[in-house]
C-alpha cells in the first residue's frame, strides 16, 4: 500500500502571527514590571535602606544578627515602596503638570489609578505586618507611622504652606528610627541624635532641589518655597543655618579624635557648595548642593559606624 505523503509543517502566515503575540505579550509584561517598579521610586528606597541600615548596626549590641537586619529591611522596604506608590497615586494629576514627573506611569496612563492604588496598599499593609510579625511591633509601629504622616500630613500641605518640608522631615527621618528599633527593641538617646541628623540633612537636599524647580513645583500649585521669597535670599540663607547645625551634630554624634575629624572634612565638603549657593542665585549651585548632600550623608553614617564602641 502506498504510504500518504506527509502533511507539511504549518509555517507561514499563522506562525509569524503567533510568534509576534507572544513577542508583544512579553515586551508589554516588561514594560508593566518596569512600571509598577517604578512606582516603588527604587532611587529613594535606597537612601531608605542605608538609613534603617545604619540604625539598626547603631543599635545592635555583641554579634550583628544578620537574619534580623534582613527582616527589619526587607519589611521596611516593603511600606516605603507602598508610600511611594502612594503618594504618586495622590499626586498623580498635579504630577502630569511637571516636566520632570510627567512621564511617570500614573500621569502617563500605563498604569491605572485602580491598579497603584491596590499594589501600594498591598504593599503597605504586607510590610507593617512582617514587621509587627517577623521583627517588633516598635519598628511596625514607627513604620507605618512613617506612611500615614507622609500621606496624610505632608503630601496635602505641599500645596498649602512651605512649612510642608519641615513636618515632611519628620517621616523622612524615621527609617534611622526603624533600624533602631528593629535591634533594640526601643528608643534612646543615641537614636533621637541619629534621627536629628537625617532630619536636618533633609533641608539642604531638597530646598536645594526646590530651588532648581521652582518653576515646575509652582506649574502644579506646590508651595515648597515662601511667595514672598522672589530672589531666593530666604530659602539659601535656611539651606546655609541647617547646613551649619547638621554639621555641629554630627560633631556631637562622634566619640573618638579620628571620628571627629572625618566629621569636620565631611562637614567642610558639604559646607563649599553651600556657602557659594548663599551668594548666588545660580541653578547649577543648587544642583552641586544637591550632588554634595547625596555624597555627604553616607559618609557621616560610615563614620558613625565605623566610630561605634
Amino acid at each position: 500500500m502506498p504510504v500518504p505523503p506527509a502533511k507539511p509543517a504549518k509555517t507561514g502566515k499563522m506562525a509569524t502571527i503567533t510568534v509576534g503575540v507572544n513577542t508583544t505579550d512579553r515586551t508589554t509584561l516588561r514594560s508593566k514590571l518596569r512600571d509598577y517598579y517604578a512606582l516603588t521610586k527604587p532611587e529613594v528606597n535606597l537612601l531608605i535602606l542605608m538609613t534603617t541600615s545604619a540604625g539598626y548596626y547603631l543599635a545592635a549590641r555583641g554579634p550583628l544578627r544578620i537574619a534580623g537586619l534582613l527582616n527589619t529591611l526587607l519589611g521596611t522596604l516593603l511600606v516605603a515602596s507602598g508610600t511611594a506608590t502612594l503618594n504618586q497615586w495622590m499626586e498623580r494629576v498635579w504630577d502630569g503638570l511637571m516636566r520632570r514627573t510627567a512621564s511617570r506611569p500614573l500621569p502617563a496612563g500605563r498604569v491605572s489609578a485602580r491598579e497603584a492604588f491596590c499594589f501600594g496598599t498591598l504593599l503597605s499593609v504586607a510590610g507593617g505586618l512582617y514587621l509587627a510579625l517577623a521583627v517588633n511591633r516598635l519598628s511596625a509601629l514607627l513604620a507605618i507611622s512613617t506612611l500615614l504622616s507622609y500621606l496624610w500630613i505632608y503630601t496635602p500641605l505641599k500645596r498649602k504652606t512651605p512649612l510642608c518640608t519641615l513636618l515632611g522631615a519628620i517621616p523622612g527621618a524615621m527609617p534611622t528610627l526603624i533600624g533602631w528599633a528593629g535591634a533594640a527593641g526601643t528608643i534612646d538617646r543615641q537614636a533621637c541624635l541619629l534621627f536629628g541628623i537625617l532630619f536636618l540633612w533633609q533641608f539642604p537636599h531638597f530646598l536645594a532641589i526646590a530651588l532648581m524647580y521652582r518653576e515646575d513645583y509652582a506649574r502644579a500649585g506646590y508651595r515648597m518655597l515662601p511667595r514672598f521669597d522672589l530672589d531666593s535670599r530666604f530659602t539659601r540663607a535656611e539651606i546655609f543655618t541647617c547646613t551649619l547645625l547638621l554639621v555641629g551634630v554630627t560633631l556631637v554624634a562622634t566619640r573618638s579624635s579620628g571620628g571627629a575629624a572625618a566629621m569636620g572634612l565631611a562637614g567642610a565638603f558639604m559646607l563649599y557648595p553651600v556657602s557659594r549657593l548663599l551668594r548666588s542665585t545660580a541653578p547649577r549651585l543648587a544642583s552641586r548642593v544637591v550632588h554634595a548632600s547625596v555624597l555627604y550623608l553616607p559618609v557621616v553614617l560610615a563614620v558613625m559606624m565605623v566610630a561605634k564602641p
